[in-house]
């Protein structure tokens, strides 16, 4: 565990960003240039914030020279599993449950609505891979999401996890 400021820091500016998350027309537009309508209509099913966050990511690989189309994939898809119900408190407790340890998650499963949330946001690194597969993304992408957070592809896998990071 960090310390305090290195943990605050950067989940008030998620929670921040959370809630005041927009993806511009245009920018919704330019993927039409580089998805399938299935892949499309699965940005499409995601919560707006993590909209916003995989456009970041997919725009943070770019900066750093990605040009993998199976790379720039899966950071623009990675979270599409989380869905539009596991809402920011879910989130928030789910984060202090990563940084505190898991008696917080237990708590929070208490509260109503919480249970289906924080195991959908516990999956879905398995679950987005899967729905990936399904949208007709390679077996490379679906494999870069599942392990976002531990990457086995010693190289693309740890530039989607620092992009991940960053956003």
């Amino acid at each position: 565990m960090g310390s305090p400021s290195s943990f605050w820091a950067p989940k008030v500016r998620q929670f921040r960003a959370h809630l005041t998350a927009r993806v511009r027309p245009a920018e919704r537009a330019g993927l039409a240039t580089w998805l399938t309508s299935a892949q499309l209509a699965l940005f499409d099913g995601m919560h707006v914030a993590d909209r916003r966050h995989g456009l970041d990511v997919a725009a943070t690989l770019r900066t750093n020279g990605t040009a993998d189309p199976e790379l720039l994939l899966a950071g623009l898809l990675h979270d599409c599993a989380k869905g539009p119900g596991a809402g920011v408190l879910p989130r928030v407790a789910w984060s202090l449950g990563e940084n505190w340890g898991g008696w917080v998650v237990t708590i929070a499963r208490r509260l109503p609505g919480f249970a289906p949330s924080l195991e959908r946001l516990r999956d879905h690194a398995d679950l987005s891979a899967r729905m990936a597969l399904a949208a007709g993304c390679s077996a490379r992408t679906a494999e870069l999401i599942r392990h976002q957070s531990d990457p086995l592809d010693p190289a693309a896998g740890e530039l989607l996890r620092l992009a991940d990071e960053a956003n």
